[in-house]
């Protein structure tokens, strides 16, 4: 009998030890980093891109076996990937508006970004005012001998319909729906080439963008230069918020996720950020 109640002490210790090493990675603590295995799914803004691709090899140090597969799409698709699940994580860089909001998706800002003014390497101009530039888009000043500088026409190129970083924009400057843009183009990189190629070209991009990138200028506005001393103190008014977006707080979502947003609130997370030129909201 002794014997017997001897091997079924053992059976249940054997079971019990293996239902705690099943349930060992649920916790999304980083001690068992290397217990989290799987996929996260993101899509969305562009202007994200360089910090999603930075978080998905940075990650992989802390937990080896948890793959990021983004996409970049835009920040309105990405959103709506979120609404309707087709992706864990919209990346967005804009705002959640209330609509959204009221369809259940939470606004996890990650990061704050600047959005830089940029015109030709040639151009004369170095600074303009934030009146200056609301009329420049919404077609007042057409020339950039209105503004100081040669008699040259300005193009006007700025990112399409749908884009965070113009929806961003618009709102900051209170311009929405009123922009004369010449070209719209689906991408950070593309106004960036177009911009570089075009005399008298202005557009808009991300502040990561312009970092070690000297094919365009970056003008200041109101006299204040885009850094990111100027971004965390307010002081360069053309900023915005980089949202990861999810159906339901973030407790409520798979240890994944749960995984990743731990790591981007980690040190080695906040490191990414600032390597990005991009500041913490905390």
């Amino acid at each position: 009998m002794k014997s017997m109640k001897k091997v079924f002490g053992a059976l249940l210790t054997l079971v019990l030890c293996l239902g705690l090493v099943g349930c060992g990675g649920g916790s999304g603590d980083s001690s068992n980093g290397g217990d989290i295995s799987g996929k996260i799914t993101l899509n969305g803004s562009t202007s994200m891109e360089e910090f999603v691709n930075a978080l998905s090899e940075g990650i992989k140090e802390q937990y080896p076996n948890l793959t990021l597969e983004p996409q970049f799409t835009g920040s309105s698709a990405g959103i709506e990937a979120a609404i309707d699940g087709t992706s864990d994580i919209g990346n967005s860089s804009r705002s959640l508006t209330d609509d959204e909001k009221n369809q259940g998706l939470v606004e996890n800002i990650v990061a704050i970004d600047g959005i830089a003014i940029v015109t030709h390497a040639d151009n004369e101009i170095s600074n303009l005012t934030t009146d200056q530039l609301k009329q420049i888009y919404t077609g007042q000043i057409t020339n950039w001998s209105q503004v100081g500088g040669p008699d040259q026409q300005i193009v006007v190129i700025g990112r399409e319909a749908g884009s965070g970083t113009r929806g961003a924009f618009e709102e900051i400057l209170g311009i929405e729906d009123q922009c004369n843009y010449a070209q719209e183009l689906n991408e950070t990189g593309a106004v960036m080439g177009r911009v570089a190629e075009t005399e008298g070209a202005i557009g808009y991009v991300s502040f990561e963008a312009i970092q070690d990138n000297d094919t365009v200028k970056a003008l200041t506005l109101d006299d204040v230069e885009i850094s990111t001393d100027t971004i965390k103190d307010g002081s360069y008014t053309l900023q915005r918020p980089f949202v990861m977006a999810t159906k339901g707080e973030v407790s409520e979502q798979s240890e994944q996720v749960q995984a990743l947003f731990e790591f981007i609130n980690s040190e080695a997370g906040q490191k990414i950020v600032e390597s990005c030129g991009l500041v913490s909201p905390n």
